[in-house]
């Protein structure tokens, strides 16, 4: 992986981290248009780290939030909910192999359901105006935490999922939209902990190329930073159902190049099982 490469690759993560567009499938699509091998285990370590650049912009932005829970854990109540709402997301990690999608052979379905998630949510929103709970409650923390979960398939938006299943449990836009951003920091973090130690355990760091990667991250962080404020800002005005739109189209344009055999994506196929 060359400089150019790392840079692609964390613009990527800091948009579709924060914009309902999923930043795993879009490394993942990258990474085969440019023929990088996705169960590579050095190639997942640095998708790790590239996630991890888009935690400091989540530190930044909501630095108030994070120093309150840090001064009071105990009467916080976001912190509280950030909890609740991590655990679905653990308790699917735990219990089913999200590996078996590592070579990116559902990613055209995963972009589709992201796509249909977020019509469903903007049409429900919609007919809620003017009765959604402007600050997030145990309801939309479980419910946002359960789509959490379903985000972690490649091409399943994360905060797009979140997003939607605050809007569906009657969350205000700009509410699911913030609690959505800060949900991310406990996932990324507990991922780093866990991969990074076995990244160490395997000696995978020596197979990082260094400058690619730092420039990925640091792309990440910056580009993840404006894509946060971005989103803060537009998210009680445009419809989500532009960002529907464009997953949708890529998920299309993924399910042809499955479809017509080409040689840049894998084959609709489970691993292990028939075409």
């Amino acid at each position: 992986m060359n400089i150019i490469q790392g840079a692609i690759l964390g613009l990527l993560q800091g948009l579709g981290e924060f914009l309902p567009i999923s930043s795993s499938g879009h490394l993942l699509f990258a990474q085969l248009l440019m023929g990088m091998d996705g169960n590579d285990k050095a190639l997942k370590l640095l998708t790790i780290l590239l996630h991890a650049g888009t935690l400091l912009p989540i530190i930044i932005v909501f630095w108030k939030e994070w120093w309150d829970m840090i001064l009071h854990p105990v009467k916080n109540r976001t912190l509280l909910l950030l909890f609740i709402a991590s655990l679905p997301a653990l308790v699917f990690y735990i219990v089913f192999d999200m590996g078996v999608f590592d070579n990116g052979w559902f990613l055209g379905v995963s972009f589709l359901i992201t796509s249909v998630l977020l019509l469903l949510s903007e049409a429900v929103s919609r007919r809620r105006a003017g009765k959604l709970a402007q600050e997030p409650g145990f309801l939309h923390a479980i419910c946002m935490g359960v789509m959490q979960g379903l985000g972690l398939l490649p091409g399943v938006s994360r905060s797009g999922s979140t997003i939607s299943g605050g809007l569906l449990s009657g969350l205000d836009r700009k509410a699911a939209a913030k609690f959505s951003f800060m949900m991310s920091a406990p996932a990324v973090l507990g991922s780093l902990l866990v991969e990074g130690k076995h990244a160490l355990d395997d000696g995978l760091f020596a197979h990082l190329a260094l400058a690619p990667t730092v420039v990925g991250v640091l792309v990440a962080a910056v580009t993840g930073y404006l894509a946060i404020r971005w989103m803060l800002k537009i998210i009680a005005r445009v419809p989500l159902t532009w960002f529907a739109l464009y997953v949708a189209v890529i998920g299309l344009i993924y399910l042809v190049l499955q479809l017509t055999g080409s040689p840049l994506v894998p084959a609709f196929a489970f691993p292990g099982g028939g075409a």
